[in-house]
């Protein structure tokens, strides 16, 4: 290893101690029942009788209807309440401290304000954060911010606002490992509105991580100091809406922020909402019928068939809006490259070519919606290769059957079993009866082999994510094959950096990177020359040398299989048709935000309609 790559890669990562995932990283796919016919199990367990078919860029699924943003409404009305049914609770709500998957960003999107947001037109734009600007080599970034901005609790939103919340941050059970990613080493107060991020190393994409709300999340630190448990029942930030009530498991209500910073087009105060109300509701048929009868009038969900179901409900004369997103996500799930036999490429590859993708498509209700996946990329992202969809290794039954009994007799198979002995995979999803649909695919096919014992296990969305995580020093997870979601439309860095490092402070030893690892790296998969790649892909902001560095890493994912791919996530959000402003609303500097990216709403905006 050459000292000079050395010196580019340590100060990516310090010592990050990381509660939970976040963001999009949640499951696609659950647990098991015994329903299905054996004829139904030969169907799915048949090898592909043409050749596979490479997706070209640019390619979608005949029924992936991306709502396209709207222009901002002429008009708009102040009063009135919403309810939205959520398709989970969401335990925490500290920006800093907090797993937080889509359900809990809906929510905490409502209270806390992000430094940056993004435009329909994919790039960056001002919210809290007004301008920014680099130094020359990237490695501080200096940004000014909106003046005039207070807490829910009236306290002054400014720089040393900010250097105060980095302390939390660097610490965080969900942000020091995205400061760790975004290289930041210190945060400075230039004067009352100025701020500089002073990085660690170069990183051409910065602002992205403001996007998010674990490093890019605006909280009173004063607050957080004061009561760091009570503040996720009641979250100080600046956003449109704060807390009024919290019932966990049955209903959240927010009210309108009376002192919120920013105005619409016309220099009306926004909000115009007086109060929103959250209600999680697991199941997915309860969630929907909650909206066609009026128990709600907004609802979120993650799952193909929810979607198809809405879509019926609406030929069939339900007065209801569908925002539905797609996007740049994939769903399917992660091998855990630290227990045998899963630590064996053979097995992992094995497994994967054994999984029917459209078999699995078609079980989440998505045939027609979502395509098969290949990589973190969908084939409509600027990221996406069709060198790597052609290096993914497809649904070949026989193939992978072949692995697997290779690995079975082999004297020296890592998991300790004798000759001919069987496998034992655990594969863990949250239950959902659209998942545990799909799942069922997966464990009859690996289990008709008669080489492969399957344990099926399942867990709340929460249970399902920190049982990934594992606990601490070493976060490792005792996970098996675990149903998981990765991937946004946000900057690649903002996943993959975090994703891929070093995943225990011994391996991260082993390379000569002392003190560098992260715990969101589910699959404990390391591999030193990707995580090079990664490292080299935030030295430039020249796209193309970006891409071929991306395909590289997705390359080498091919190559070694640590996850699997079934199909890319599609989203939605449904309506009733008097509510306006969740699919078009404007940055402060007038330019047009993104939407509901990932059926995530933002509320400032959102009005009723008569």
């Amino acid at each position: 290893m050459k000292k000079s790559w050395l010196k580019l890669v340590a100060p990516l990562f310090v010592i990050a101690l990381i509660g939970a995932a976040c963001g999009d990283s949640d499951s696609d796919s659950s647990t098991s029942s015994d329903t299905e016919s054996s004829t139904e199990t030969e169907t799915t367990t048949a090898a592909p009788e043409t050749e596979d078919t490479v997706l070209e860029a640019g390619t979608e699924a005949e029924g992936d209807v991306d709502t396209e943003v709207e222009e901002v409404a002429e008009e708009s009305s102040y009063g009135g309440s919403v309810i939205i049914g959520l398709e989970a609770e969401s335990t925490g709500l500290r920006p800093w401290e907090d797993a937080c998957s889509s359900p809990c960003l809906v929510m905490m999107t409502s209270m806390i304000d992000r430094m940056v947001e993004r435009r329909a037109d994919g790039t960056y734009g001002p919210w809290l954060a007004k301008s920014w600007s680099p130094n020359d080599d990237y490695t501080a970034w200096t940004f000014e911010l909106q003046e005039g901005v207070t807490f829910h609790n009236g306290n002054p939103f400014n720089a040393q606002t900010l250097v105060d919340m980095f302390e939390l941050q660097k610490v965080g059970a969900v942000a020091a490992g995205v400061v760790s990613a975004a290289k930041v080493g210190e945060v400075v107060a230039v004067d009352e509105l100025t701020v500089k991020y002073v990085l660690t190393g170069a990183h051409s994409a910065f602002p992205a991580f403001l996007y998010g709300v674990g490093l890019g999340g605006v909280f009173d630190p004063a607050a957080a100091n004061e009561d760091f448990d009570g503040f996720s029942m009641n979250p100080v930030g600046t956003g449109p809406f704060m807390m009024e009530s919290r019932d966990l498991d049955n209903e959240t209500i927010v009210v309108r922020n009376p002192n919120y910073w920013m105005s619409d087009g016309d220099g009306n105060q926004l909000p115009y909402l007086d109060s929103i109300s959250f209600r999680p509701i697991p199941d997915e048929g309860t969630r929907l019928d909650s909206l066609l009868s009026g128990t709600t009038s907004m609802m979120q969900t993650l799952r193909q068939g929810t979607i198809r179901d809405a879509r019926a409900a609406k030929a069939d004369g339900a007065d209801i809006v569908l925002l539905e997103f797609q996007g740049n996500n994939v769903g399917g799930g992660q091998y855990n490259n630290n227990n045998p036999p899963l630590d064996d490429v053979r097995v992992r590859k094995g497994l994967t070519q054994m999984n029917n993708q459209d078999a699995v498509i078609e079980a989440l209700g998505g045939t027609g919606i979502s395509l098969p996946g290949t990589q973190w990329f969908s084939p409509d992202s600027p990221w996406y290769s069709e060198k790597v969809a052609a290096a993914w290794p497809k649904f070949d039954y026989d193939a992978g059957k072949a692995l697997i009994e290779e690995y079975v007799n082999d004297p020296e198979r890592s998991d300790g079993k004798a000759v001919g002995d069987n496998i034992e995979v655990e594969l863990s999803c949250p239950p959902d009866p659209t998942l545990i649909a799909a799942i069922q695919v997966i464990e009859q096919l690996w289990s008709a082999t008669g080489m492969v014992d399957v344990n099926v296990t399942n867990y709340d969305q929460q249970t399902h994510i920190n049982y990934a995580l594992g606990a601490p020093p070493d976060f490792m997870g005792e996970h098996g094959a675990h149903c998981w979601r990765w991937s946004s439309n946000d900057d690649p860095s903002t996943y993959l950096n975090t994703a891929f490092a070093p995943h225990t402070l011994g391996v991260a030893a082993a390379y000569g990177l002392d003190g560098i690892f992260s715990p969101l790296n589910f699959p404990n998969y390391f591999d030193i020359e990707m995580f090079g790649w990664l490292v080299a892909a935030i030295g430039t902001d020249v796209f193309e040398e970006r891409y071929a560095l991306y395909e590289m890493v997705m390359m080498r994912l091919a190559r070694d299989v640590p996850v699997w791919y079934s199909g890319h996530t599609a989203t939605m959000l449904a309506t009733e048709s008097n509510i306006v402003g969740v699919n078009g609303w404007l940055l402060p500097d007038g330019t047009l935000g993104a939407g509901f990216p990932s059926a995530v709403a933002r509320w400032s905006q959102v009005f009723i309609d008569g």
